[in-house]
């Protein structure tokens, strides 16, 4: 005897905002008929935080604050306990999306320290003797909150100059080869439904480049007031430039933000989530030069 459970929803997308009810059908198949104590329907929301390697077991307090953080938890009875008849079984469902107390719905995330997942799961009771089945489902939420004013104001055009001389992280300079690369970035507050935009020039180089390229990193901030642990992680990472390319000519800056690695830049009192975009130029002998850029993501 074996029950096959799946979850589909009306949407196929499977995006949702606060306040929308997620509705579609519970579809059951089994051989023969079943008994059960009840079919529950649960959903669930929560951000998952966890500590870097380099951290752990400094800051005791750290242990408390990486607790889970629910968002939306509640459980229906969609059926009472019978009987599940042989062959095919369709159940209607339609839940609110609606958080838990006074809290809010963040964006769906998967990052590497905070993960925010919301879940669908139906659970088929059965007797002791007999084991219960069960089936998850995720599902996307989408934050559709305004832009901050301060966020906006980032949305001016940025151009940069890379020199020998502007370079931070360097002591020796004087082995640094001479070179001149300038550019510019449309936007450093940028929507997440559109792509990075700007460009790259190579105005002057007397060593021969092998690379230019552009990463995507999220810069993520666990903790409390007695510790932070704060990690920057590769995203993605896009070449735009291969080999010696030509000076004076301008390179196209494209970069699409990929979905559920990224989210509205988000700080919170137990955790941040921020994105930083880095230009590097490697030339022939490994040496590399890079500029930061610290970016705004915004979902509209």
């Amino acid at each position: 005897m074996s029950i096959n459970i799946d979850i589909r929803l009306k949407k196929a997308c499977k995006i949702f905002r606060e306040g929308e009810n997620i509705s579609g059908l519970i579809l059951l198949q089994t051989n023969s008929d079943v008994k059960h104590d009840g079919i529950f329907l649960t959903m669930e929301g929560a951000v998952n935080l966890q500590l870097s390697s380099k951290t752990v077991g400094i800051f005791e307090a750290f242990y408390n604050s990486v607790k889970p953080i629910q968002l939306v938890q509640y459980t229906v009875e969609v059926v009472p306990a019978g009987k599940i008849p042989s062959g095919k079984t369709e159940i209607p469902f339609e839940l609110p999306l609606k958080p838990r107390g006074n809290k809010s719905l963040y964006e769906t995330y998967h990052g590497v320290f905070v993960n925010i997942q919301y879940m669908l799961r139906c659970d088929i009771k059965r007797s002791f003797l007999a084991k219960g089945v069960s089936k998850s489902l995720e599902f996307i939420v989408e934050d559709r909150r305004p832009v901050k004013k301060t966020d906006r104001e980032q949305s001016k055009a940025v151009s940069f100059r890379i020199k020998p001389e502007s370079l931070q992280n360097t002591r020796d300079k004087s082995n640094v080869p001479r070179f001149c690369i300038s550019g510019k970035i449309d936007s450093l507050s940028c929507r997440l439904s559109d792509p990075l935009i700007g460009e790259v020039v190579i105005e002057s180089c007397e060593t021969v480049i092998k690379s230019v390229e552009l990463q995507l990193v999220r810069v993520e901030t666990c903790g409390c007031a007695e510790g932070y642990s704060r990690d920057a992680t590769e995203i993605q990472n896009i070449q735009v430039g291969e080999g010696n390319v030509c000076t004076g000519l301008a390179i196209p800056i494209y970069m699409v933000f990929p979905r559920l690695f990224t989210c509205p830049t988000l700080s919170t009192s137990n955790f941040k989530v921020e994105f930083e975009v880095n230009l590097i130029v490697v030339f022939e002998d490994d040496y590399l030069v890079t500029e930061n850029f610290p970016i705004i993501l915004t979902r509209h």
